[in-house]
């Protein structure tokens, strides 16, 4: 007999609030798993999905159940992921309704259907909770740095990958995909350069940046100019709002390859002879990026705690019912931390 299950849905385009009430209970397809959840976290995109509707995601069909982050047990095990999952196992993944439009793939709720590729076993010394804060911001770091139509690097490896000899350049390296990025760059052996306020310059250190500039200083870009002198640039991940020109503008003035992978969308013209791509941070479900993030890195570097699961979570509250009230928390603002939610 399947469990009974719960969801906060959006009933219509811009609802609100959320509605938590039942929702189907969905077994896996050959390569699924179901997990019952015991931690959320809330992205922005989330409720910017809510306030925006079509308007952001005019696929999206009604009623939803949003969110992406989860970590909780597996319950269901799909045949085609039985030789990596089994009943209790703990693990954190990426929901995929997002891309797929199914509601039984949403975060916001009890009992979700997960892609396995996009899975992580996660060791006893890590919470659900702060295991929660990492799918969708690696995802996105992840498809940005790897994929082939993205900067391509070489994949990360746990011990960490001899140096490449190349410098990449992640703009805004304390936002949730920045502290991705940085980790998951350094593992694959390259160095990086990233931008932060002066209260993060330590933490974005703690993760494996070389160097970091203060992103309002007005001499930025000069400065991490002169910082490449001799160095060989991997390309760039712009992900604060406004960073595509200015890192575009760097890689064009260095040695090295001439590519800006976009976390937002640009605001204007990038530097001449520079290429980009926007990224969609579900695409690496469908590529070999997927399996060598989630299965044959990140679940090996969180057991030997050399990833670290950052930002840092802050539970805001328990239960379905507490995830409207955390989405609006959101909307006002935080700064280097995911909130999240408990079940």
């Amino acid at each position: 007999m399947a469990p009974a299950n719960r969801a906060a849905w959006i009933t219509a385009e811009k609802a609100y609030p959320l509605e938590v009430k039942e929702a189907p209970y969905t077994p896996p397809a050959d390569n699924e798993i179901v997990i019952h959840n015991r931690a959320i976290a809330l992205n922005l995109v989330d409720y910017a999905r809510q306030l925006l509707g079509a308007g952001l995601f005019a696929w999206t069909t009604y009623p939803a159940i949003l969110g992406t982050d989860v970590a909780g047990e597996v319950v269901e095990v799909g045949a085609g992921a039985a030789s990596r999952f089994k009943f209790g196992d703990r693990v954190a993944g990426l929901a995929s309704e997002l891309k797929n439009n199914t509601p039984h793939e949403g975060a916001f709720q009890d009992y979700v259907v997960l892609q396995s590729q996009l899975v992580s076993h996660i060791p006893s010394s890590l919470s659900f909770e702060d295991a929660s804060v990492i799918p969708l911001g690696i995802s996105t770091a992840a498809c940005g740095l790897f994929q082939k139509d993205h900067l391509a690097l070489q994949f990360p490896t746990e011990p960490r990958a001899p140096s490449t000899g190349e410098t990449v350049l992640v703009w805004g390296g304390s936002s949730s995909v920045g502290t991705n990025a940085i980790q998951l760059a350094a593992a694959a052996g390259y160095e990086v350069f990233t931008t932060a306020s002066p209260k993060n310059f330590e933490y974005v250190k703690s993760l494996g940046a070389s160097q970091v500039w203060d992103y309002r200083s007005p001499t930025l870009v000069d400065d991490i100019v002169a910082a490449f002198s001799g160095k060989k640039s991997a390309g760039a991940l712009a992900i604060a709002d406004g960073a595509a020109g200015p890192a575009s503008e760097i890689v064009a003035r260095v040695e090295g390859k001439k590519f800006v992978s976009l976390a937002s969308p640009p605001t204007g013209q990038l530097a001449d002879g520079v290429e980009s791509q926007f990224i969609f941070g579900g695409d690496l479900k469908d590529n070999e990026v997927g399996p060598a993030v989630f299965e044959a890195f990140l679940p090996k570097a969180l057991e030997a705690g050399t990833f670290q699961a950052k930002p840092s979570g802050e539970v805001v509250g328990h239960g379905l019912e507490a995830i409207q009230k955390g989405l609006d928390d959101l909307k006002a603002g935080v700064s280097a931390k995911k909130l999240v939610i408990t079940l």
